[in-house]
C-alpha cells in the first residue's frame, strides 16, 4: 500500500522527502482503520484499495498542510482532476479557470481525497453481533 500512496503523490507533483515514510504509514494505518471499522473487517477489502490510497493521500496531504505548509507549496493542482461525476453527483475543480484560489483548490482536492468512495463501504460491510 505504501508504493500505491506514494505513486499517487507523486502524480500530483508531490515529491517524497526524507522522513515522509512516518507520516504516510500513520496515514495508511488510519485510512485502512477507517475502512476496517466502518465495514467491521479485519483486512481492507480490494474493492475499496484505491479508496484506501486516496484517503491515505488525504490524510497525509492534510498533516503536511497543517504542521509544515511550504512543503506542499510545489503541488502541481493543475494535474488534479477537472471534473469526477458519479451517477447524480457531480465534483468540478476550477483549475486553470481563476475562480479560485490556489489554497481552495487544494481543500477541494483534500475533501475529495478524504471523502470520496465511502458510500461504497456498505458494499462490503458485515454485521456485527
Amino acid at each position: 500500500m505504501l508504493e500505491l500512496v506514494k505513486a499517487r503523490l507523486q502524480s500530483f507533483g508531490y515529491e517524497i522527502q526524507d522522513g515522509d515514510d512516518a507520516i504516510l504509514n500513520f496515514s495508511i494505518q488510519k485510512a485502512e482503520s477507517t475502512i476496517k471499522n466502518e465495514c467491521n473487517v479485519s483486512e481492507v477489502p480490494e474493492g475499496l484499495r484505491c479508496i484506501a490510497v486516496d484517503m491515505a493521500v488525504g490524510e497525509f496531504l492534510t498533516a503536511k498542510k497543517t504542521f509544515v505548509p511550504g512543503s506542499i507549496a510545489g503541488l502541481d493542482l493543475e494535474a488534479a482532476v477537472k471534473q469526477i461525476q458519479t451517477g447524480d453527483t457531480s465534483t468540478t475543480f476550477a483549475t486553470g479557470e481563476g475562480s479560485q484560489t490556489a489554497e481552495q483548490r487544494l481543500n477541494a482536492l483534500l475533501s475529495y481525497l478524504l471523502t470520496y468512495g465511502k458510500e461504497q463501504f456498505s458494499c462490503f460491510r458485515r454485521l456485527r453481533w
